[in-house]
């Protein structure tokens, strides 16, 4: 697993780290979902669940105050969300990560086969007090419908809404609508693939304090990196 901080630019502290998986050699996460096929795939979600919490538990993560762990799990390989949960729950036991600090993100790239299906899995994690988040939001099949089935806790805006958002009027005005959407459902936004100081400030100035993304640190394999601060946010 590789760690990414998602940061709080207020306090200029990782709020999170998102765990993104890596293969053996050094392989990018799309080459490892690659080799993900039907007759894997649950093996492959429950591997890499208790290989990040193992690995954040033994970086410190746990020891951290108020920082969380992102998750990405296959939906679609969670045939049961009690039963499937169980292997995660005993990870966070085994290691002492506390449960209510663990983010599942499902991206919306992922085609879901069964809307209720989802809802089930969010209803389960949030009742066991995890955290439950959409990601790549506003890249994928279902946009807003997906928002109106299933009330996350987190979204992530995708990198595509983001991208060089200072300069595009039709970006800010997007972005500034979701973040609407967002305080009416008390749901907390995330901006991802942050480059520039001028994203990062545009996007401040729109209310989003928490950012991930280059400008701050690229993904670290194995090992929790400070995310850079070499931008002054502008006051929301």
């Amino acid at each position: 697993m590789a760690f990414q901080p998602i940061v709080d630019v207020a306090s200029g502290r990782p709020w999170a780290h998102e765990a993104l998986v890596r293969g053996l050699d050094g392989q990018g996460a799309g080459w490892v979902l690659g080799q993900v096929t039907e007759a894997n795939r649950y093996a492959f979600d429950q591997a890499c669940r208790v290989k990040a919490i193992e690995l954040a538990a033994w970086l410190g993560m746990g020891q951290q105050a108020d920082t969380r762990l992102s998750i990405n799990f296959l939906p679609n390989a969670v045939y049961q969300p009690e039963a499937c949960i169980r292997a995660t729950l005993a990870a966070a036991r085994r290691t002492g990560f506390p449960p209510e600090r663990i983010i599942f993100e499902v991206t919306e790239n992922e085609r879901v086969v069964d809307g209720a299906h989802l809802k089930a899995i969010f209803t389960e994690y949030k009742r066991q007090g995890f955290h439950t988040a959409i990601d790549d939001f506003g890249s994928g099949y279902s946009g807003l419908n997906l928002l109106a089935e299933f009330q996350p806790d987190i979204i992530k805006l995708d990198m595509e809404l983001t991208r060089a958002i200072d300069t595009d009027r039709a970006r800010r005005s997007i972005v500034g609508a979701i973040l609407t959407v967002c305080r009416d459902l008390g749901i907390t936004p995330v901006a991802e693939g942050i480059e520039t100081p001028g994203e990062a400030k545009a996007l401040r100035d729109l209310g989003i304090t928490l950012m991930q993304g280059y400008l701050f640190a690229r993904p670290a394999v194995e090992r929790l990196v400070s995310p850079a601060m070499d931008f002054e946010p502008a006051v929301a």
